[in-house]
């Protein structure tokens, strides 16, 4: 049977593996498109990104999946060569807005490859799709500072694009065809966005979790560089991008996760997850005179966060088949505005309690998430 044949009968029901090259291929793409938004961090990418979350993603319940990616990966491709050839700064931020929007055809392809999963194998799936978007993540800040000294920062971006094109050609060969069967209207579409998060309890606790969680990732991962660069470290730009490799083994987090979630294990997992971060926070105590304790931190909070958000990805993605996008795009909205306020605390806070106020900030923000957590479980 051919890719297409066989695409154009598993789309619609969700059934059927992927197989490895396709599972590569949808890791690889999300890495890539979610790497856009690292390589210089801008705030107008990440904004527009939110954008693409509400607006774009939701439509993957009303068009056809593979068309939607493709077209999307295509004009993120075009956005990233007028990003690196931008010349004046109107330009260069308007191409950074439409590269953030369009870098959510990441946050397409997941949902997709839940859709084609089997049941049994849908937290494995996603757990491993996962673990190439956060690799892009973690892999973003360091590549590009390498990169940059050899081809500056329009080549960056210029080469992201050169690998957003060659993985939508793959895309165009391999993607399997699945045709929605749900709202056909888009402004019923996006209204019912917030319907779901007030009518779904699983959607809305696991979003508030993980906006706990990533607020916790955001706020360390934003005020760890900064001690790093003063003393007793004084880490030169490079020296702080070494040091945030050590995060890049939070990807292996992912595929476990998804393993564990498929043979039942997801609320002892998603205990373990948080209080992993808890006690990263608790060893982040020390980093202001341990670097090993700063590194150690930093590993473990990965390691958390990353096996929370599959866990609560595979839970989501039992809801309803039908409107697996929507489902995914509340729950990245959510925890995506959790991470923004562990960003936005981070400078003040560091500058008026310095980094002991950073890690209480740390520990108490998952230690609310367990604690609603083992609340809510107990009343269900």
């Amino acid at each position: 049977m051919t890719q297409s044949s066989y695409a154009a009968q598993s789309g619609a029901t969700g059934q059927g593996a992927l197989g490895t090259v396709l599972t590569v291929l949808f890791a690889l793409a999300c890495g890539a498109l979610a790497a856009n938004l690292y390589y210089a961090q801008p705030l107008v990418a990440q904004i527009g990104y939110a954008i693409g979350l509400v607006l774009l993603v939701p439509l993957g319940d009303l068009i056809e999946n593979r068309k939607l990616i493709l077209v999307t990966m295509s004009a993120n491709v075009v956005s990233l060569a007028g990003l690196a050839l931008a010349p004046g700064l109107t330009t260069l931020f308007a191409m950074m807005l439409v590269v953030g929007v369009t870098s959510t055809a990441a946050q397409m392809l997941v949902p997709l490859a839940a859709n084609l999963a089997p049941a049994a194998e849908r937290g494995k799936v996603v757990g491993n799709v996962m673990s190439g978007l956060l690799g892009g993540i973690l892999l973003a800040r360091p590549v590009s500072s390498f990169l940059a000294d050899y081809v500056g920062w329009r080549g960056v971006f210029g080469l992201s694009a050169g690998l957003i094109a060659a993985l939508g050609l793959a895309g165009l060969i391999l993607l399997p065809r699945r045709e929605p069967h749900g709202e056909r209207s888009y402004a019923v579409l996006i209204g019912s966005l917030g319907k779901l998060f007030m009518r779904q309890p699983v959607l809305r606790r696991r979003g508030i979790y993980h906006a706990a969680m990533f607020g916790a990732f955001s706020l360390f991962w934003t005020a760890a560089p900064v001690i790093l660069l003063r003393a007793p470290y004084n880490f030169t730009p490079s020296g702080v991008a070494l040091f945030t490799l050590a995060g890049v083994l939070g990807v292996f987090a992912a595929p476990v996760a998804g393993r564990l979630a498929d043979r039942g294990y997801t609320r002892i997992g998603t205990i373990a997850a948080i209080a992993t971060v808890i006690a990263a926070f608790v060893a982040a105590l020390f980093g202001g005179v341990s670097l090993a304790a700063l590194v150690a931190a930093g590993i473990l909070i990965d390691l958390g966060v990353q096996a929370n958000l599959v866990f609560g990805q595979r839970e989501i993605y039992q809801l309803d088949a039908t409107i697996r996008n929507r489902l995914n795009a509340v729950y990245m909205t959510t925890f995506f505005l959790g991470g923004a306020i562990g960003s936005a605390l981070s400078s003040p806070v560091l500058e008026a309690f310095g980094w002991v106020g950073v890690c209480i900030i740390g520990i108490a923000m998952p230690a609310a998430a367990l604690a609603y957590f083992l609340v809510a479980d107990e009343a269900d």
